[in-house]
């Protein structure tokens, strides 16, 4: 199905020490412009993640965050134990100096500083099972999945009204056609006042082969052909299932040319007034395109 650039998605899984949370929503862009937040004890598996959701997502400006709650005792990233044996060494050091020179600070501040001191605190990593490695992956998927859900109800509804806007710029250039031979005969009239204006003996077979030639550079027959043709592929591409945003914006342009033609060459009012309504609604279809995948 095709699908928006805008979409949510949420998925949560248990393990035996955490409950693993993903959120991810996207945006619309033109290229794929990732951002992850992953806490520390995830950190080694953000390059695989990125590759899931990027093959999964295509494009558009996703944000994807990872965060977790630790049940029971479970400990968290890395966990901090004390070296007794050098804090021991350290205090009685610092104590004995304390002493030589006068100080009579209590013991609390000298604990302190003790704890700041090189290797006195020790880092352990906490190793992550396979079992809640496959959790987050699952979690990962499922929150994918869902935003791709959001992205197609999203997708649906803006086909439907881009459709409905390829439809009303038909109905409005079908509006023209009545109009063309009002303008022949206004721009004979005009011709026919200017020249007797003049007061000039006028050939009635040369005037009408000079009307002909004057018409032809107005004529908007190729035009009005072409934008039929464009409305038709618009709608074929349409119904297509994926990658379809930059196809159709390409098949929009083409409609905007044949459009702006048809404005360059009306030369009449109602005409005009009609191509300016068709402007507006391939405006707004273009609009629309900027958040279709």
């Amino acid at each position: 199905m095709v699908k928006s650039m805008t979409g949510y998605g949420r998925a949560e899984r248990h393990t035996k020490q955490r409950k693993i949370i993903v959120e991810i929503k996207s945006l619309n862009s033109k290229q794929l412009d990732m951002s992850v937040r992953i806490p520390t004890l995830y950190r080694e598996k953000e390059y695989d993640i990125r590759n899931t959701v990027g093959k999964a997502l295509g494009r558009g400006k996703v944000d994807l965050c990872v965060s977790f709650e630790n049940l029971g005792g479970a400990k968290t990233g890395c966990g901090g134990t004390i070296n007794a044996a050098l804090f021991k060494s350290y205090y009685e050091q610092l104590v004995r100096l304390r002493s030589e020179v006068g100080d009579t600070n209590g013991n609390e501040p000298l604990m302190t500083a003790v704890l700041r001191l090189p290797e006195v605190m020790q880092t352990e990593m906490v190793r992550v099972d396979p079992e809640e490695w496959t959790a987050l992956a699952e979690a990962v998927n499922e929150a994918v999945e869902n935003l791709n859900r959001f992205r197609e109800q999203e997708g649906e509804v803006l086909i439907a009204d881009l459709l409905k806007r390829i439809d009303t710029i038909e109905e409005l250039a079908a509006q023209i056609v009545p109009l063309e031979g009002e303008r022949i005969e206004t721009v004979r009239a005009r011709l026919r006042d200017n020249l007797e204006a003049l007061q000039v003996k006028v050939d009635h077979n040369r005037f009408e082969q000079e009307i002909i030639y004057y018409l032809e550079k107005f004529d908007i027959t190729e035009e009005k052909v072409r934008l039929k043709q464009h409305c038709d592929y618009f709608r074929t591409v349409a119904r297509e299932s994926e990658g379809v945003g930059r196809k159709l914006g390409f098949i929009a342009q083409e409609i905007g040319r044949e459009i702006n033609t048809t404005g360059s060459k009306a030369n009449h009012a109602g005409i005009q007034k009609l191509v300016v309504r068709m402007k507006d609604e391939l405006e707004k279809i273009k609009e629309q395109l900027l958040n279709l995948l």
